[in-house]
């Protein structure tokens, strides 16, 4: 048998193939770099801070004491903000993709995704200007009449601009990432599965139980945990709304504070061995930020032969 000669026309096939996969290489090896190029200047400009002496910190008392009550803050601010997002974002990505009729489906993704594109420090101003007014009320409530659960012990923030305050702002800028991501995934559910199920007789939300939430569970998941980054690195929002100060276990007190906000707010003021410090906390929202997203993987990995994705 004679060879095929090579036309021209599979050459530059070929030849488009390797160019493609090259750029796709030197495209994620440039991602690499830029990780490793940022996390060795954190590390290299946090070196100061920590080894300084205690003294030098803010607080006098070390770089650990300085940052743990931040972290603290951060953490109850993004959990707070996944807690409220979550049931809300899922429900609405449901009703999207199995409830709605077409035409309102359509509309309602829009809207949905048109919230994602509202610049953060209009949901701080909203939060500061209308939302913490208007639901320090709530709070006097809370302090009267549940104020021997020490998240709602009192005397109130009388300005409203507390880390629940906070939480609430991030919950509505992380809904419409979760809300998205949810929906396309609930949309791709095998539509055999869906139909076999209602021809056994189930109902739509038994149907939507057995066959779409299962398939749909890591892709939640990474919805969840894409939307937590976007809430532990959120800086002008809550950098408007909340009132910091020190780490205190009552959610609708004056106090606490998260890195970001900390950041963002000493910063531009800041010299010396501050600068270090503002750096070594970012240092450590770094390391937060990647361990959660590490931790994700895992989680998706270990369910997913569950899910009915393969």
């Amino acid at each position: 048998m004679t060879a095929t000669p090579l036309t021209s026309t599979q050459g530059a096939g070929r030849a488009g193939d390797k160019i493609f996969s090259g750029a796709a290489l030197a495209a994620g090896c440039l991602i690499l770099a830029v990780l490793f190029g940022v996390a060795l200047f954190l590390v290299v400009q946090a070196i100061p801070a920590l080894t300084a002496p205690a003294a030098e910190i803010q607080g006098g008392e070390g770089f650990f004491a300085y940052i743990w009550p931040i972290v603290i803050g951060t953490l109850i601010a993004a959990v707070i903000a996944l807690v409220i997002a979550t049931p809300i974002a899922i429900g609405v990505a449901l009703f999207i993709s199995h409830f709605a009729p077409r035409g309102l489906a359509a509309g309602l993704g829009y809207m949905v995704d048109l919230l994602a594109a509202i610049p953060s420090v209009v949901y701080g101003a909203w939060g500061a200007a209308f939302l913490a007014k208007e639901i320090s009320p709530a709070y006097n409530w809370l302090a009267a009449n549940m104020g021997w659960l020490p998240i709602f012990q009192g005397p109130a923030s009388a300005t409203g601009k507390t880390i629940l305050t906070a939480g609430i702002v991030l919950s509505v800028m992380v809904l419409p990432i979760i809300t998205s991501l949810s929906r396309e995934i609930f949309l791709q559910t095998p539509k055999l599965h869906e139909e076999a199920a209602l021809a056994l007789g189930a109902t739509r939300w038994e149907m939507i139980k057995m066959s779409v939430l299962p398939f749909a569970r890591p892709g939640i998941i990474s919805a969840v945990m894409l939307g937590l980054g976007r809430a532990l690195g959120e800086t002008m929002a809550v950098a408007l709304v909340l009132s910091s100060g020190a780490l205190t276990a009552s959610l609708i007190q004056s106090g606490n504070q998260t890195i970001a906000a900390e950041i963002a707010l000493n910063f531009p003021e800041a010299s010396g061995l501050k600068v270090s410090t503002l750096i070594a906390a970012g240092l450590v929202l770094f390391v937060i930020t990647l361990a959660v997203n590490m931790i994700a993987r895992w989680i998706i990995t270990r369910h997913k032969e569950f899910s009915g994705a393969n």
